[in-house]
């Protein structure tokens, strides 16, 4: 739990647990992922096309401004992290999975 604006506890979500929540839905939808924790770097998303091992991406979750948002290992956005369905549908959409 973190203070917000008026000072009382509000709780806050980190990288890994929107990772865990897209992940959850990307496995949903056939495809095979890892969370990965690299020492001194942010935690990432390693997904895989089951059938075709070549389609694999690194997905992560960062803070901005406007909020928490899935971003492409091209530091390209997918979609806003609280609209997991939409990254999930994109990344699925990318990595060819029908």
């Amino acid at each position: 739990m973190t203070p917000d604006d008026t000072g009382t506890a509000a709780p806050a979500r980190t990288r890994i647990e929107y990772l865990e929540e897209l992940g959850d839905a990307l496995v949903a939808r056939g495809l095979r992922v890892r969370l990965t924790l690299p020492r001194g770097q942010s935690p990432s998303l390693h997904v895989m096309n089951p059938d075709a091992s070549a389609l694999t991406e690194n997905i992560l979750a960062e803070r901005g401004a406007d909020g928490w948002w899935y971003w492409w290992s091209w530091a390209e956005r997918i979609a806003p992290a609280d609209d997991v369905a939409a990254a999930a549908d994109r990344v699925a959409l990318v990595l060819a999975v029908h």
